[in-house]
């Protein structure tokens, strides 16, 4: 890794070990990119915006006393116009972190390269993972938490791709801040972040999580990824349905609202429109509202383990087409309750105001 020193630091580039605190930052330069930008009217998330909230977020860790930064590094130009931003950072700026960027990993421009960062981030001795992207990048970064010693190591994702139901919006300065109070333990972790429910998708030697839905289409190939035509889904399970989403969670959560917090989440049997006994006109992308045919819904409760009846197509994770049913090879579905620990901006910056951190009380004479 290379270190970069930042704020009132020299601009040298340097090698050191990690500081006792450190957040890791990981921007997907691909995100908000994919083929629902030509069939829906979502708007874009430009590199230059991405690498400014970067640095939002360095300027509210800096504030609360993280010493240490890991960037992931990409060819899109995030990493490019962060560097410049720590090298050109005037001194008597709010000091910055040491920025590390992480670049022990060839760049692929595919899904590994996040993968790669996180695991590489949590080996440094990251705290907490800031991840930048939508639903796909959070389920990537999740993997890469879960599979190894990342298991408790708090995530906490912030929007920038096409749906976002996972990542909530935040302002990145405020969710900075609260990243770095749970990175330096000044708040009671035990209320700072809690475990998402997740959905685990089983075929074979395979197993998939989705953080958000998992949707069966009766497609034939997992093509251009995206998914965002109602017509061919039979079946869509949700770890929880918000009815102010955007994507295919909107058709639960319009139906029968699952928030986050409850412990169930909804399973719904789709069928075409114009035969369906209930149709929900759905916001299944930005701008883009479809009817969506319901053939029949219910709660889908915590360890319930479904077979999907869908003997062959595709299956989609959070959004993405992602697995291929041959029709030899059963699937199932369940939802589990280990899913990624994440940070709650609310809960954090509560409980930060009730104990007075950001509070200067002056005494007069």
């Amino acid at each position: 890794m290379t270190l970069v020193a930042g704020g009132r630091r020299s601009h040298r580039i340097v090698e050191g070990p990690c500081g006792m605190t450190a957040v890791g930052i990981v921007a997907n330069p691909a995100s908000g990119r994919d083929i629902r930008r030509l069939v829906s009217g979502a708007s874009a998330f430009p590199t230059a915006e991405k690498a400014n909230i970067v640095q939002r977020l360095l300027t509210a860790l800096g504030t609360v006393g993280v010493e240490t930064v890991l960037v992931s590094v990409d060819l899109g130009g995030i990493s490019a116009a962060v560097l410049r931003a720590v090298r050109n950072r005037p001194a008597r700026s709010t000091p910055w972190p040491h920025v590390r960027f992480v670049d022990d990993d060839a760049i692929t421009d595919s899904a590994q390269d996040t993968a790669n960062a996180v695991r590489r981030m949590v080996e440094a001795g990251a705290n907490v993972i800031i991840c930048l992207g939508g639903d796909g990048t959070a389920r990537v970064a999740t993997a890469a938490l879960l599979a190894g010693p990342g298991y408790d190591v708090p995530l906490l994702s912030l929007s920038t791709g096409t749906n976002n139901a996972f990542p909530q919006m935040r302002e990145a300065t405020v969710a900075g801040l609260a990243a770095g109070l749970v990175a330096t333990g000044a708040v009671d972790r035990g209320v700072a972040a809690g475990r998402a429910r997740a959905i685990e998708v089983r075929t074979g030697e395979r197993t998939e999580l989705a953080l958000v839905d998992v949707a069966v289409s009766t497609a034939p190939y997992v093509g251009s990824r995206a998914l965002w035509h109602p017509d061919a889904l039979t079946e869509l399970y949700c770890a929880f349905a918000e009815p102010d989403a955007t994507g295919l969670s909107s058709i639960a959560g319009l139906l029968c609202p699952s928030p986050r917090d409850e412990p169930e989440g909804i399973a719904v049997r789709l069928c075409p429109a114009e035969r369906a006994p209930v149709v929900v006109n759905a916001p299944i992308a930005p701008g883009l509202v479809l009817p969506v045919g319901v053939a029949a819904w219910r709660p889908l409760r915590t360890g319930e383990q479904v077979e999907i009846s869908t003997p062959r197509g595709v299956v989609a994770f959070d959004g993405e087409r992602e697995l291929e049913l041959a029709g030899t090879t059963g699937a199932t579905v369940r939802l589990r309750e280990d899913g990624p620990l994440c940070v709650d901006v609310t809960a954090v910056m509560s409980q930060a105001a009730r104990a007075g951190l950001f509070r200067s009380d002056r005494t007069t004479v």
